[in-house]
């Protein structure tokens, strides 16, 4: 999960070597922070929100895969 999210906000953000993303791990669950650079903060969550949410959707739909719950935090 990590890997991917990792690898969306690279792919999103014009300072892909500011992206940082940990792993809070639970036995039901995990927490992905996201933290980027403050000038690509914008492009990660998109207008109204709405990319943030279609990365929250892909995160959903690959958790599912593996029977386990994953939320997606992103970090000033």
């Amino acid at each position: 999960m990590k890997e991917l999210i990792k690898y969306i906000a690279q792919s999103l953000v014009d300072n892909p070597d500011k992206v940082d993303v940990t792993e809070i791990a639970g036995e039901q669950s995990s927490v992905i922070e996201l933290r980027v650079a403050k000038e690509d903060l914008g492009k990660v969550i998109g207008k109204q929100g709405r990319t943030a949410k279609a990365i929250r959707t892909i995160l959903s739909a690959a958790s599912t895969k593996i029977h386990k719950r994953a939320l997606l935090e992103i970090i000033e």
